[in-house]
């Protein structure tokens, strides 16, 4: 995995000294509201089936997002091999790095990252549908939303009921088709 570098920040594979930072995004009930529900993940008791990533710092397809000057911690991103030609893009950010378009600056790096370099034909995102800024940028990035999958999770978090939306982009749309 290479290092990625953008205007305001640097993606890196992640390490295990990241660690502590990773944690701390999932003890926050923001970060985690379109996740869980809101529920600062305690990984003692976390449930090892959970269908959200808790990284590491050892995980091949995690890159861990610093701010390019100071080097401080803004959360990570990753793409995620689904198949041979098919990857899951997703990220996790500070609560005090949003809404400054950070989200969308490192996603369109690694999905430039996934079709230049990473062999990938075709990326896609999933988050609520009410999540409206993963949403924007799962847009900004050039992303289309294809569908949106209703399930009857067991346990139901607020705004489920409105349903996962499926995003992806296809590496001929990536180079202007």
């Amino acid at each position: 995995m290479a290092v990625l570098q953008t205007t305001r920040l640097t993606l890196r594979p992640c390490r295990p000294d990241d660690r502590d930072d990773f944690i701390a995004l999932e003890r926050d009930p923001e970060v985690m509201r379109f996740l869980n529900g809101g529920h600062a993940v305690d990984r003692a008791r976390a449930d090892p089936s959970a269908t959200f990533l808790m990284p590491e710092g050892t995980e091949p397809h995690v890159w861990t997002a610093r701010r390019t000057a100071g080097g401080a911690f803004v959360g990570w991103f990753c793409l995620w091999p689904e198949g041979e030609a098919l990857a899951e893009l997703g990220y996790r950010l500070r609560r005090e790095d949003w809404g400054q378009g950070l989200a969308s600056e490192g996603a369109l790096a690694l999905v430039g990252w996934g079709f230049e370099h990473g062999g990938y034909d075709r990326i896609v995102a999933t988050t609520m549908a009410v999540n409206r800024g993963s949403r924007r940028v799962m847009e900004k990035v050039g992303m289309k939303h294809t569908r949106t999958d209703h399930i009857d999770y067991p346990d139901p978090i607020a705004g489920s009921e409105h349903g996962e939306v499926w995003y992806e982009a296809t590496r001929g749309e990536w180079r202007g088709g």
